[in-house]
């Protein structure tokens, strides 16, 4: 909030830019050129997986710069971008024209009325065709210049950088034409690009200031999050005392996770509103959000989510929701950092799986993962876990209701009457009960219980982890090793 001996006074500020278009088009690339910059190699599988701010200089002017992933799983993020930014790019491939992405972002750009210019990337690729791109955009209600628009467009090679200067000087023709100010004394005030949980530095923020001035040992906040900041850092890294907009920054002393995406405040008088009971709520109110649990058994794939940061966590969970899957895919716990004992813990009382994007696995988390059989898909490339939850997802094979090791073998005079003992490795053997005969990983067998006794006495069922012996009636005789699996009906 500005002092009352202070007045307003309009100050230029630079544009911030968003880039955006299909995934693979080029648009980490391009920054990676501007910047002179290896941010590709960073890219886990060359894709960026979330909303990095960075500023540049242009013919002695500044440009600010979010990078929007290009995935299909990141749509929110990308219309998060587009709504924060004042200018956009929008990348498309010579060499494949509109894509899926490139005509939501189209789509995303014209609701939030960004202004916006074309960047038609690959131009060195055999197969460019850039009529086919400019005619496709046409198609797609996006009229370029020379084609009964105003939208400008720049062919552009970003790895020899041909034709990037130019793009770049339409970005500041834009910026000028949409006269973009800032009080120097106003309150501060911006937007929340991503937070995340730091196992060293706790968590950090990041934001974009759009007003005011952002300065350390401000008072900050987003909603019901508050804190004060404790730590300043420009967008490479290094501390600040104060930053102006349209500067990108990572900030910490916030006293819980704020929603990515949401405004922030900040300044000397800003009023927190959030207890440490209302910073609670808020935390189970997100959580539940991104966790819708389960109150009824049903008979599909139960999650635990983990990921590095919000913008990623929320990625995740509204794809996996959105799967069609043979199995449902039914999510215990969302939450972001690193995987833990307690989220092992919590995967073997629910039987569950653990997805990991982008996290690491403690060391006591996988030898208890290890030593419960809890399984954990990881990656740092969200469409990878997605496969791999997919191909679970697609297996018909009912789960086992009790799974017997055969330690020994009696009597096998008759098939139909085979006597044999063992160990009950999962679940509970019920007797009566169907099975498989399982020989290393391959079903060789079926058969039936006719008895089962537990301490030589008759019994209806043994749960895991006691011996007990029956009597089998299969046409296949068993081995010592064999499981026999009763699947559940």
């Amino acid at each position: 909030m500005a002092t009352p001996d202070k007045k307003n006074e309009a100050m230029e500020r630079p544009p911030i830019v968003v880039v955006m278009g299909h995934v693979d088009h080029g648009k980490t690339t391009l920054i990676d050129y501007i910047r002179k910059s290896n941010l590709v190699a960073k890219e886990a599988g060359g894709i960026t997986q979330s909303i990095g701010g960075y500023e540049i200089e242009h013919s002695g002017k500044k440009i600010t710069f979010i990078d929007t992933p290009g995935h299909q799983a990141f749509t929110k993020m990308r219309s998060r971008g587009a709504t924060t930014a004042d200018l956009a790019i929008l990348v498309v491939a010579a060499d494949e024209g509109v894509k899926p992405q490139t005509a939501e972002a189209i789509k995303i750009l014209t609701e939030s009325k960004t202004p916006f210019v074309v960047a038609l990337t690959k131009m060195d690729r055999p197969g460019a065709d850039i009529d086919r791109a400019k005619n496709e955009l046409t198609t797609n209600g996006v009229l370029l210049e020379g084609y009964g628009g105003n939208v400008s467009f720049q062919p552009i090679s970003a790895k020899t950088g041909e034709g990037v200067d130019e793009l770049l000087d339409f970005l500041l023709l834009a910026a000028e034409l949409e006269n973009l100010t800032y009080d120097p004394n106003a309150q501060a005030s911006g937007y929340v690009l991503e937070a995340k949980r730091d196992k060293n530095r706790g968590l950090e923020v990041a934001v974009i200031l759009k007003n005011g001035t952002l300065k350390r040992g401000q008072k900050i906040s987003v909603g019901k999050i508050g804190g004060k900041i404790k730590m300043l850092e420009n967008f490479l890294g290094k501390a600040a005392n104060d930053l102006r907009p349209s500067s990108p920054a990572m900030i910490i002393g916030f006293d819980d996770l704020p929603a990515i995406g949401e405004e922030f405040i900040a300044g000397d008088d800003v009023e927190l509103e959030a207890s440490a009971g209302q910073a609670s709520a808020s935390r189970s109110t997100n959580l539940a959000n991104h966790s819708p649990f389960v109150t009824e058994e049903e008979k599909g794939i139960t999650l635990i989510l983990k990921a590095e940061n919000s913008g990623s966590l929320e990625a995740l969970t509204a794809t996996i929701q959105s799967l069609t899957t043979h199995k449902p895919l039914m999510v215990k716990s969302a939450s972001v950092g690193e995987v833990y004992d307690g989220d092992v813990q919590l995967a073997v009382s629910t039987g569950s799986l653990i997805i990991a994007f982008h996290v690491k696995i403690n060391t006591a988390a996988k030898r208890l993962a290890e030593t419960h059989k809890v399984k954990i898909l990881e990656s740092d490339i969200i469409y990878k876990l997605l496969e791999e939850l997919e191909k679970l997802a697609a297996d018909t094979t009912p789960p086992p209701e009790g799974d017997l090791e055969i330690l020994a073998v009696f009597n096998q005079m008759e098939p139909e009457k085979q006597v044999v003992g063992g160990k009950v490795v999962e679940g509970t053997l019920k007797n009566k009960r169907a099975f498989e005969i399982v020989r290393g990983e391959t079903v060789i067998g079926k058969g039936r219980i006719t008895n089962l006794q537990h301490n030589k006495a008759d019994a209806d069922q043994v749960p895991v982890g006691k011996e007990c012996g029956l009597m089998i009636n299969s046409e296949t005789m068993i081995k010592v090793g064999d499981h026999l699996v009763v699947r559940i009906s």
